[in-house]
């Protein structure tokens, strides 16, 4: 879509209005990393029984497992948003505990050498992450709660850095 004046565009929005990947293969490949987290609220119930039980339940140990699957979830992002390029993620690093009586705060930082930036990876593995702790902790109380999800921060690219202000 055109942009109005002052008015910035939907990147994978053409002219005429329809949906399409950006074309990125004139840009050249540079260092982008970004930062997401995404927050587990769980039932008292349920956060005391996660702690209790070593952060392991039936379904085995959740925190590490959430981990596993927040990285593949980063890695396939392409195959679950239309209009992501695939990547070649060359790290991913995520980081899980609790943040104050009933809270998870699950963090995924996503690096790589690329045309295009890891936003979408990062925020896909952190969320991917807290549906993961959803359904292994389901069993110890209903009322969990996700969210929100947000960028944190990004390097790269040309549209600069960013940090989620304070």
């Amino acid at each position: 879509m055109a942009a109005r004046k002052g008015r910035p565009s939907l990147s994978h929005v053409d002219a005429g209005g329809r949906p399409g990947m950006v074309d990125v293969s004139a840009k050249a490949a540079t260092l982008r990393e970004a930062e997401a987290e995404c927050l587990v609220v769980l039932p008292q119930a349920a956060a005391d029984a996660l702690r209790e039980g070593g952060l392991r339940t039936k379904k085995g140990p959740v925190f590490d497992t959430a981990i596993v699957a927040g990285t593949l979830a980063a890695k396939r992002t392409h195959e679950l948003i239309p209009f992501c390029h695939p990547l070649a993620i060359d790290a991913c690093r995520i980081g899980i505990e609790f943040s104050g009586e009933r809270t998870v705060r699950i963090a995924c930082r996503v690096g790589t050498l690329a045309r295009t930036g890891v936003e979408m990876e990062a925020l896909t593995g952190a969320t991917v992450a807290a549906l993961t702790i959803y359904d292994m902790c389901k069993a110890l109380g209903q009322g969990i709660e996700i969210g929100p999800a947000r960028l944190l921060t990004k390097r790269g690219g040309r549209s600069g850095d960013y940090a989620l202000a304070p």
